[in-house]
């Protein structure tokens, strides 16, 4: 039997250059399996865990009750004419989001290495489908700020209907984060024991705990450069009503964010070509 040609050769698959290597029209296609991550994502966080999704609920509810304690009744921490609980709650929520898919996202590439190595699909949905699956949490978690806010006697307010807007962006937060500390951890593995302590110190640089009114204006430009204050406040303002919404600044961070988000996925797309060698 003759031997065919096509048996002796080889075929390389080389990344594509410059903005071309998104792929967007790929990114579609494979739209379906971006559902199947965030989804397996999901069960794994809660497979053979007692309180389940409960979780969700816990992690917030409890370090506001710390945060109340410590900050609210021991440093008199202002919270801008409203009770500490639901005005600290009202800013971890988003926060609490927005540090789990890092976290996540940041170390879904070398998690997911099997994945990578045997299957070709594009890699960028690894950590989108990380930071996609902890809205799921938010939406939970979100059931507790309603009780409190039925407790405390505040009426919704016509501003919560953007409450999706500021989560868009949490997102794209998250996951220009994310693309960027998931690439990296494939080369350097101190990320992983990096993104807790990074994490960490955003959260003091970050107006969770107090308000941006308590700063003088010089530290308070400083803090707009954070991409999570002007969403951040902008939340808690959109829920409790204590403050008129801080447009500049929640389009600075929008404008931080995108740039973010485009330049973390550049850099991912340039490194993917190294991950089934070095992962």
């Amino acid at each position: 039997m003759a031997k065919s040609n096509y048996d002796s050769m080889d075929i390389i698959i080389k990344p594509s250059k410059g903005w071309s290597a998104l792929n967007l029209r790929e990114l579609i296609r494979y739209r379906e399996l971006l559902y199947f991550l965030a989804w397996r994502d999901i069960k794994i966080r809660y497979k053979q865990t007692i309180l389940g999704a409960s979780w969700a609920i816990l992690q917030p509810l409890f370090t506001m009750i710390v945060f109340t304690i410590f900050f609210g009744k021991m440093a008199k921490i202002p919270s801008e004419g409203v009770p500490y609980p639901i005005f600290s709650y009202a800013g971890l929520l988003p926060w609490t989001y927005f540090s789990n898919a890092v976290s996540l996202s940041g170390n879904s590439l070398i998690g997911s290495s099997n994945l990578i190595t045997k299957v070709y699909f594009p890699r960028l949905y690894v950590p989108m489908g990380s930071t996609l699956a902890g809205l799921v949490d938010y939406v939970i978690a979100l059931t507790v700020l309603v009780g409190m806010m039925i407790w405390y006697r505040f009426a919704p307010r016509v501003e919560m209907l953007l409450i999706p807007i500021i989560m868009l962006l949490c997102l794209l937060a998250s996951t220009g984060v994310g693309m960027w500390l998931s690439a990296m951890n494939v080369k350097y593995r101190d990320i992983k024991y990096a993104i807790p302590f990074l994490i960490q110190l955003w959260l003091f640089a970050t107006p969770v705990i107090y308000p941006t009114s308590m700063l003088s204006e010089k530290y308070k430009w400083l803090m707009t450069l954070n991409p999570m204050t002007g969403v951040i406040e902008a939340h808690r303002a959109m829920i409790l009503g204590n403050n008129s919404i801080d447009w500049l600044a929640l389009a600075i961070s929008s404008g931080i964010i995108i740039f973010i988000f485009i330049t973390g996925a550049s850099y991912f797309k340039r490194m993917e070509r190294y991950f089934a060698d070095l992962i």
